[in-house]
């Protein structure tokens, strides 16, 4: 501003004479320099980026490189289904009951269950209840099951690789969690040491795989691969024979080599069967023999299956 004698350097001094100011001679350069590019957001302590970059970082930390994933927490509602459930002795994480829900048959069985496993009921307002599930239709009772915890094929690997009959069953994009569930069981009966499901696109571990496990899944060892061609990659450098159930193969099931030794059997989806790219990782692809029908149910065929492998064990 014109006139402003106090601000500094709004005067420029001359030198006597000459009228040209008299040189430095490189004493003030230093407080000319800059301090350098001006950091990134994220590197600014002031800056809401650097909060957020602080976080994920935390989350890398806790996270170890086979860390077991968890499921969401999943909701059985309806006094059938939550009857049906407690009757199967499908774990529960919260009971809840609304608060002047009609006592009926179902409602009282389900209180006697309870009591037996000195379990308890929380009651809740209708409302609150109407808010915990989503909307859902409850009927006035539900049951919040505990996320389930998957495994890592790595480490059911390192299991199974220890163990006296290496056998692993992996399901190449199952959709019927009745069909999951009847697998798990059949891969408990016959001495299996887990089973692979993929990440996405497939049936995973709920209160329906629960309840046709008859238990099952409590006891078996699930893990989830994002890669099912990676994992079977692996287990066939470990050792293993990838052994594909295909209803056109020439061999059957029961001739299939290496059933003896370390086995993966790789079951394909109801509808498609096995992926290309899942056939093309197996060592040899097997059938089931049948009369009078085309195919067979995915979990029936594994069952049978898993008998010839244990034939031969």
């Amino acid at each position: 501003m014109r006139g402003n004698s106090q601000r500094k350097g709004a005067v420029r001094k001359r030198g006597k004479g000459t009228g040209n100011t008299t040189g430095s001679g490189g004493r003030i350069r230093k407080s000319l320099e800059g301090k350098g590019p001006t950091p990134k957001a994220e590197d600014r302590p002031y800056h809401k980026a650097h909060a957020a970059k602080v976080a994920r970082d935390k989350r890398a930390q806790a996270t170890p490189k086979r860390d077991t994933q968890r499921s969401r927490s999943e909701w059985v509602v309806g006094r059938n289904p939550v009857l049906e459930a407690m009757e199967a002795g499908i774990p529960v994480r919260n009971g809840y009951v609304a608060e002047g829900a009609e006592r009926d048959d179902r409602l009282r069985d389900i209180f006697k269950i309870a009591a037996d496993r000195s379990m308890s009921l929380l009651q809740v307002t209708r409302n609150e209840l109407d808010r915990l599930t989503g909307g859902l239709v409850h009927q006035g009772v539900a049951l919040q099951l505990p996320p389930f915890s998957y495994a890592h094929p790595d480490d059911l690997l390192d299991e199974a690789i220890t163990s006296d009959s290496p056998l692993v069953l992996v399901l190449d994009h199952l959709n019927d969690p009745h069909n999951l569930g009847a697998i798990i069981r059949s891969a408990r009966a016959f001495g299996a040491n887990g089973v692979i499901i993929p990440e996405r696109r497939a049936a995973q571990v709920t209160a329906t795989v629960w309840k046709t496990s008859a238990g099952a899944a409590a006891r078996t060892t699930v893990a989830r691969a994002t890669n099912l061609n990676r994992t079977l990659q692996a287990y066939a450098k470990a050792g293993f024979t990838i052994v594909g159930l295909a209803g056109e193969s020439d061999t059957e099931i029961a001739a299939a080599p290496g059933l003896d030794g370390p086995v993966v059997l790789v079951v394909g989806s109801e509808g498609d069967g096995l992926s290309r790219l899942v056939r093309e990782n197996c060592d040899v692809l097997a059938r089931i023999s049948i009369d009078g029908i085309e195919s067979l149910n995915a979990s029936v065929a594994t069952g049978i299956a898993l008998y010839e492998i244990s034939q031969h064990r």
